[in-house]
């Protein structure tokens, strides 16, 4: 299938750019990288009812936090979105997904608390989890002090942050995690062992190559054993039935693509209500180009839907 036009327009900038490839930097350069591009890709940013910074109490300190009340919310307890950005567990923070944070808040009528967790390689496996744990915890113990409704409860991420929240989800399952009764996964990474055919459609020039995303996991990870332990690749959990509903957005011209096709079998099979997104003309990461690629607000408002029906369902 071809790409969309507007992610070949962003393909040649990116190319005529020249910028070297993010596995040829230090951790540090690719953030700082991957946060210049946000004023280049980022559209302006939607007024909500409320912006704020905040700290959850973590295993290694406190964990940085945004929430973001979407606008126009009636009063009282408001259906939440826990959110973990994406960045391949290495690069990303809160302001690099302030965009999408508050496009869902908004559309999807609800409160979105953003986490700032610990990263790779100085932070490893299970850091992003820990955090992220500690962090819903946080939101559900501290949910009447956040204006937040403990029982409607999501979790949703992109990339790496879609890896975080399936394992929340199975935690949430076994009772280790806070109620949820939704999972936004975005184009998530779900394998570690990255060997899904569409390794081999991808090519190296794209944003997120095979090369780069094998980078990332190894920045994260300790070593090939973790490869299959479904806190890192949650493909491999021994069951995936009794979780909360899900969506689940692939891109066809990403390396991910068939893992998170996988997934959405796999809750399918296990008796999961799964809304499945395949969009064939994309790439990995396009919801945070919605300057320059339309359909990234397209596909973030069907997410978006799938939260509203999951919090007026849930009871």
């Amino acid at each position: 299938m071809p790409i969309d036009p507007d992610a070949q327009n962003l393909l040649a900038m990116l190319k005529a750019a020249g910028r070297p490839p993010l596995y040829t930097l230090s951790a540090p350069e690719a953030r700082a990288a991957y946060l210049a591009g946000r004023a280049l890709l980022q559209p302006d940013l939607p007024e909500l009812d409320e912006v704020r910074d905040l700290a959850a109490p973590g295993p290694h300190g406190p964990i940085p936090l945004r929430l973001y009340r979407g606008k126009g919310l009636a009063a009282g307890p408001a259906p939440a979105l826990i959110f973990a950005h994406g960045g391949g567990w290495v690069i990303g923070d809160r302001d690099t997904h302030d965009y999408v944070c508050r496009k869902l808040a908004n559309d999807a009528r609800c409160v979105v608390v953003s986490i700032d967790y610990r990263m790779g390689p100085e932070h490893k496996f299970p850091a992003a989890i820990e955090d992220s744990l500690a962090a819903a915890q946080y939101v559900a113990d501290q949910a009447s002090a956040l204006g937040v409704d403990a029982n409607r409860l999501a979790v949703g991420g992109d990339s790496a942050g879609g890896n975080i929240s399936a394992v929340l989800a199975l935690m949430a399952r076994d009772g280790a995690a806070p109620k949820l009764v939704h999972q936004l996964l975005l184009y998530p990474a779900v394998d570690m062992k990255m060997d899904a055919p569409s390794f081999g459609r991808v090519p190296d020039d794209y944003p997120l190559s095979p090369r780069i995303a094998r980078w990332f996991r190894d920045h994260y990870l300790n070593g090939d054993h973790e490869h299959t332990d479904w806190r890192a690749s949650p493909l491999h959990a021994a069951s995936h039935a009794g979780v909360a509903s899900a969506f689940v957005l692939t891109a066809r011209h990403d390396p991910l693509c068939d893992e998170g096709r996988a997934y959405a079998a796999k809750l399918e099979d296990a008796g999961v209500r799964v809304w499945h997104l395949d969009m064939n003309d994309q790439l990995h990461g396009f919801l945070t180009w919605g300057k320059v690629v339309r359909a990234a607000d397209a596909a973030l408002e069907m997410a978006a839907a799938s939260l509203r029906y999951a919090f007026s369902t849930a009871g």
